[in-house]
């Protein structure tokens, strides 16, 4: 983009880029509101009344206060704490080395898990899960029209289909008998603290561990976050060997 210089504040200069910048700087909805011409022209107008006070800030010698003075002065602190600890934390490096090592030793936490895709439908009673269970065997209705017509599951107007989930995420009763099936069989009928299900094995995913390339990023975050704590805890420790004597807790 082109730099425009729109105003001049003594020898402040105010260009399209700083609009750009002070918008930018705010939340989206605030900072929609700014983009149109009447908007922007308001953002330059408080740089502009921005640069004003700071003249007359100087001017008036208030950079001197003590008050202002102090207030800087702990500004100051919290600020160059951030910024020991972001030079900590920058300085850590990973070699390819490093995170291929750190994947081979921890292929496990990597894994994907296993993942059954399966329908279900859901009814009261027992008796009425074995007469729709009779039905579907004997080929007078099908598993996903049964589901529609008769499962008090809001699933059932996809045909009973519960997509894909992995273990933990259904209640104990419905998962042991869904992890236990194989692919293509119909339950007997399972019940659960909603009532008496009959479940649809679709698909089945073994655990599978993936290639390094395939979690590569996973890896180096995993990693880094770990390399960063121990060099972070290891700064601590020598600051606190060397100035440890004079804290106190009350």
């Amino acid at each position: 983009m082109e730099k425009k210089i729109l105003a001049k504040v003594g020898d402040k200069e105010i260009s399209n880029i700083d609009i750009d910048s002070a918008i930018q700087g705010l939340d989206p909805y605030q900072a929609q509101q700014f983009q149109t011409e009447e908007g922007r022209k308001y953002v330059l107008e408080d740089l502009v009344n921005q640069e004003l006070l700071y003249m007359y800030a100087k001017d008036n010698k208030i950079d001197q206060d003590e008050a202002f003075r102090n207030e800087m002065a702990e500004i100051e602190k919290n600020v160059l704490k951030q910024y020991v600890i972001n030079q900590i934390l920058t300085g850590v490096k990973l070699t390819d080395e490093e995170k291929q090592a750190f994947y081979e030793a921890n292929k496990d936490s990597f894994s994907n898990p296993e993942t059954a895709n399966a329908k279900h439908i859901l009814v009261d009673s027992e008796e009425k899960a074995n007469e729709i269970l009779a039905q579907i065997k004997a080929g007078d209705v099908t598993f996903e029209d049964a589901a529609r017509a008769n499962s008090t599951c809001p699933s059932k107007d996809q045909g009973g289909d519960l997509g894909t989930f992995g273990r933990g995420q259904m209640v104990p009763e419905f998962e042991d008998a869904t992890f236990a099936m194989n692919v293509g069989d119909i339950s007997e009928p399972v019940k659960t603290q909603f009532g008496y299900h009959l479940i649809k094995l679709e698909g089945k995913n073994e655990p599978s561990i993936p290639a390094y390339e395939e979690v590569a990023d996973k890896v180096e975050k995993t990693l880094m976050f770990q390399k960063q704590g121990e060099v972070y805890k290891n700064k601590l420790d020598e600051v606190k060997a060397k100035f440890g004597d004079i804290v106190s807790y009350m």
